[in-house]
């Protein structure tokens, strides 16, 4: 199994990940809730885009 460095983290998420966010808070949210989603297999393409469109925006 691969070893991967320690990084900071909030609510399980890499800080750096979240760090310009306007809302982090929100950010932290979205990146949860599309991980559980993926997991279940419950992602639409339609979805991916958006969340692809919304987090190059920033």
């Amino acid at each position: 199994m691969r070893k991967f460095k320690p990084v900071a983290k909030k609510d399980g998420v890499p800080v750096k990940y979240t760090k310009g966010a306007d809302d982090p808070e929100a950010r932290r949210r979205e990146i949860k809730r599309t991980a559980e989603r993926y997991r279940k297999g419950l992602l639409t393409k339609a979805e991916m885009d958006r969340i692809s469109r919304e987090r190059s925006r920033g």
